[in-house]
């Protein structure tokens, strides 16, 4: 309960701290670590994704092909946008909650919300 305090006095007094938990063996960094992508272990379908259609073997090649309102790493300078590439998402993939399907998306806030929300819900008991 007092594990500070008896730790203040026995340093107090001179005595030496011996640690609770004791590691068996030497200390070591493994020689051979694969770096290499693998899929989660709870992963549905226990695979790497693919963007359109190809695997990726790094993380900087899946980034290269990966796209957010647009094509990512590639510079515009002088090119046109048309030949940036699509801005379409891919097929079953939204960008918006609004491109949703009309189950999926925000119900409209009413009058008496918007007026609850504007006064702290003050207006409700008044």
């Amino acid at each position: 309960m007092f594990a500070t305090r008896v730790l203040r006095q026995a340093a107090a007094h001179g005595a030496e701290r011996t640690p609770m938990i004791r590691f068996i063996g030497k200390r070591s960094v493994p020689s051979q670590v694969d770096h290499s992508p693998q899929p989660h272990p709870a992963s549905p379908t226990g695979s790497l994704p693919s963007g359109n259609g190809n695997s990726h073997t790094s993380f900087s090649s899946y980034r290269d092909a990966a796209q957010q309102h647009g094509p990512l790493r590639k510079s515009i300078g002088n090119t046109s946008a048309a030949k940036l590439g699509p801005v379409e998402p891919p097929r079953g993939m939204y960008w918006d909650r609004n491109e949703l399907p009309e189950r999926f998306r925000r119900s409209p806030l009413t009058l008496a919300e918007i007026e609850a929300i504007e006064t702290g819900g003050a207006a409700m008991f008044g």
